[in-house]
């Protein structure tokens, strides 16, 4: 009996742990649906992602895409000169 309350006891902290990471699906604000998924938590490593290559999704079976080695390259906005639009130039012709 013990190992009968046991058991339900840690089927439902289990269940209680996979269901708080399970995503509901929703429609965002732009009319776009997305579907219901899991989120991991965020640890910062690359390599334990099922985006990553060599890594496959054990909910959907889907392989990563992702390299790991890749650094992103920042994104520097582009100067732009404001006398260069004859119209934003308030001492052009």
């Amino acid at each position: 009996m013990k190992r009968l309350i046991l058991l339900g006891v840690i089927c439902s902290v289990t269940s209680t742990a996979i269901a708080a990471d399970q995503v509901r699906g929703y429609v965002r604000r732009d009319g776009t649906y997305v579907a219901p998924h899991y989120r991991s938590s965020p640890d910062g490593n690359p390599h334990n992602n099922y985006s990553t290559r060599g890594n496959v999704n054990p909910y959907t079976g889907e392989s990563g895409t992702v390299d790991p080695y890749r650094i992103p390259t920042p994104q520097i906005p582009q100067y732009q000169n404001p006398y260069s639009n004859p119209y934003s130039n308030p001492y052009g012709r």
